[in-house]
């Protein structure tokens, strides 16, 4: 059985994507900041049919909590075979390029950029052991500069994200990098956009959960021949799913 951990998975789309996952057969790391709000998002889908869950804390921005989920995990399965770097945050909006402080712009680097980097350097090692090594890296096509800087594109107006754009985009890079270093591995590393979906982010607007989720399990179990290295989001490019960076 293979093993998940998907942080940020209490609510919206990670929760949705360790559903889908547990129905698959996975056993599910469920990552929550708020141990008890993992617990209840766990105990609901256990009420539901779903199996193999356990709510485990991990909070991206400290790496006291980020190592004491590793130990678990290493403790009660000694390997980890996919990665799902889905905890994130959007900020306050407006967020001007002109304008917005610098403070803002650290808070949210701190969870979406360098919560990814922490998330990932710890976990690689136990990454390492399984044969399917995966890391998935939740995107948003906000974070393209080719589609962020063309004036035909639906989204080139929202300048109000700058700040989320740009941690955003900072992930995308490194995604690119880890992947190129570990290209000669097992691992299969990349971006995914889940699309604009109906979350607390969106206030709840745009599409189901359940399709957004699918995007990102699709390269969370991509076999030996799938891609790596890549950005994709299957909303913006329903043909090929990839997109420029």
């Amino acid at each position: 059985m293979k093993t998940v951990l998907i942080t940020g998975a209490n609510k919206g789309i990670g929760l949705e994507t360790a559903k889908q996952l547990s129905a698959a057969g996975l056993f599910i790391y469920l990552g929550s900041r708020d141990l008890e709000k993992g617990k209840a998002a766990a105990k609901e889908l256990n009420e539901g049919g779903f199996k193999n869950i356990k709510a485990i804390p991990i909070d991206v921005t400290d790496i006291s909590s980020i190592l004491s989920a590793k130990t678990i995990i290493e403790e009660e399965k000694g390997h980890l075979d996919i990665l799902i770097n889905n905890a994130g945050i959007s900020g306050r909006v407006p967020q001007y390029a002109t304008e917005t402080d610098i403070e803002h712009y650290q808070q949210v680097m701190d969870t979406n950029f360098y919560g990814v980097i922490r998330v990932t350097q710890v976990f690689l090692d136990l990454l390492r052991k399984s044969s399917v090594p995966r890391i998935v890296n939740v995107s948003t096509s906000v974070a393209s500069l080719t589609l962020q800087s063309n004036p035909e594109w639906p989204a080139y107006n929202y300048a109000k994200y700058a700040v989320y754009g740009s941690s955003k985009a900072a992930m995308n890079m490194y995604t690119v990098h880890l992947a190129y270093e570990l290209r000669e591995t097992a691992f299969k590393i990349n971006a995914v956009c889940p699309g604009f979906t109906k979350t607390e982010f969106t206030n709840f607007n745009g599409g189901e959960l359940t399709d957004a989720a699918k995007r990102i399990i699709r390269y969370a179990l991509t076999d030996q021949s799938g891609p790596t290295g890549k950005f994709f989001s299957e909303e913006t490019n329903p043909e090929t799913r990839e997109i420029p960076w």
